[in-house]
């Protein structure tokens, strides 16, 4: 194995993360963002939808027109991108540009993630392709709960926002150099260029754009009840089947949709976005709970997704080493994993207004282990089934699905935050409002001394309404959270039935792919 590849395989992995980090760190620092620049929490919802935008057109075109300037230069372009474009972003005179800076953020993440899987699936052998999947794994379960304990770095730490775009410098050098080292430089493919799918690129732009953001603003500008969000709805309706039509039939396509008919790469593509979904809510949920009831910043509320990050730096190369066991079959692999994550949802499901950090780490740790358990099977079994010219169609199959997946995420979220948090705010309202003697006014809620009111209905000391006011809210967010792990839970569940019923025995890439 040619060193120098691998030392470029590990520069696109360092610019992997690089995106990932300018996606996650910046949502973990939103608040502190958002008031460094003066944004309400409208205009600073953007952030994320615009990332979003650039990340699913990033994603779907970046296979092809790396084949066509080469991967050597178009990953060059990419960190350049991603680099200057983070460190432009304190300099934004208003939200225009920076909302600009933003999509041109997420347009290079795009541009990043699928030549990781490309290039390893060019570079790596066989016999150590495993490992090479590992890296691309650490974007999908290392990097977004590193997120949390940076941002606590550079906010509660550092004490400057800035600095979650000045991490990009050393990133992009630690990125740019191996590459420019280490990646054979082919020869570009004009030709490819000339017939590349302009038409599927556009569609993909319009149709996926549109989804994003009625996805990531749905529950903030009242779904249907907007203008906005119906219009983008029914544009997403005609674009993306248009898209698939037209990937069918276009002499260059952008994706090859009959690579589904292989079914192990659908079990992949199926259970990757809901995978995702489940992965991205192990840092986000935990996270959201210890904010909203205790109150945390992120330096106190970091320790639940570090423990995450950390051990997957051990267990994806641990697992790795068990999946090139040729008695192990992947499945049963899968099928443990997932029982980790159920096992991880049903005992959270127990929250309580008084759970802190030390009561989430047992079942982070479950977490922990299952991820892995789960994403290197699935990276195997769709891997496995591919020739070495459909790997770039294949990249772009899997990779688009991962932003959509976050935007689903997102939009999830929203949607049981309101529909089950509205149900709870409303039975604990009226339970006040018909039993208030008892309620209110001749016990005390729990974490207080005196009951809200007096008996002649005023407050009883000083604060004491407001007080009220943080019990019910904690109660509301608790039984919320609760809600959203055993949806989780119900998610998981499925996961296993299509495990049970769809993939197909494979083996370790070294005997599976023997004969390539």
């Amino acid at each position: 194995m040619d060193v120098r590849r691998l030392v470029g395989l590990g520069g696109i992995l360092a610019a992997a993360i690089l995106a990932q980090l300018n996606d996650q760190v910046l949502t973990s620092a939103l608040p502190d963002v958002s008031g460094g620049f003066g944004l309400g929490h409208d205009p600073a919802s953007w952030l994320g939808t615009v990332y979003i935008n650039g990340e699913v057109i990033g994603m779907i075109v970046a296979p092809s027109l790396g084949l066509g300037f080469s991967f050597r230069r178009f990953a060059l372009f990419a960190v350049a991108l991603s680099t200057l474009s983070t460190l432009a972003m304190p300099l934004a005179p208003s939200i225009g540009p920076l909302l600009g800076l933003r999509f041109l953020q997420g347009l290079a993440a795009g541009f990043t993630i699928p030549l990781l899987m490309t290039t390893a699936l060019r570079v790596l052998d066989p016999p150590i392709r495993l490992y090479g999947l590992a890296c691309y794994a650490l974007t999908a379960t290392f990097t977004p709960n590193l997120a949390t304990t940076l941002a606590a770095l550079w906010t509660d730490g550092v004490r400057d926002y800035r600095f979650v775009f000045f991490e990009a410098l050393p990133l992009g050098v630690i990125a740019a150099v191996p590459i420019w080292w280490g990646m054979q430089q082919d020869p570009p493919n004009y030709e490819r260029l000339r017939k590349f799918d302009w038409l599927g690129a556009l569609l993909v732009a319009v149709g996926f754009g549109a989804l994003s953001i009625v996805l990531e603003q749905g529950d903030r500008l009242d779904w249907f009840n907007s203008q906005l969000i119906a219009t983008l709805t029914l544009v997403a309706v005609v674009a993306i089947p248009w898209f698939l039509i037209h990937e069918t039939y276009a002499k260059v396509p952008l994706i090859r949709l009959d690579l589904f008919k292989r079914r192990n790469f659908a079990y992949a593509s199926i259970t990757l976005i809901l995978f995702l979904i489940i992965a991205l809510s192990a840092s986000a949920v935990p996270i959201a709970y210890l904010t909203q009831v205790q109150g945390y910043r992120p330096l106190q509320a970091h320790v639940v997704t570090l423990e995450i990050a950390a051990s997957q730096l051990v267990l994806l190369p641990a697992t790795a080493l068990l999946l090139d066991v040729e008695w192990v079959d992947s499945r049963w692999v899968s099928a443990v994993g997932f029982a980790c994550i159920l096992v991880s949802c049903i005992g959270k499901a127990f929250l309580t207004p008084d759970w802190q950090t030390d009561q989430f780490l047992v079942w982070q740790a479950l977490d922990a282990i299952g991820f892995p358990l789960v994403a290197m099977p699935l990276l195997m079994m769709a891997t496995n089934v591919l020739a070495p010219e459909e790997g770039p169609f294949a990249s772009a199959m899997i990779n688009a699905p991962r932003a959509v997946a976050e935007a689903i995420g997102v939009g999830v979220l929203a949607l049981i935050d309101r529909w089950r948090g509205a149900l709870h705010r409303t039975r604990i309202l009226e339970t006040l409002g018909a039993d208030r003697l008892n309620v209110v006014q001749a016990a005390p809620i729990p974490g207080a001394s005196l009951p809200a009111l007096t008996p002649a209905g005023r407050p009883s000391a000083p604060g004491a309404l407001e007080a009220l006011n943080r019990g019910v809210e904690a109660a509301v967010t608790t039984l919320t959270t609760i809600d959203t792990y055993l949806i989780l839970a119900a998610v998981v569940v499925f996961m296993m039935i299509v495990l049970a019923v769809l993939p197909e025995r494979t083996y370790p890439p070294r005997i599976a792919l023997a004969g390539h």
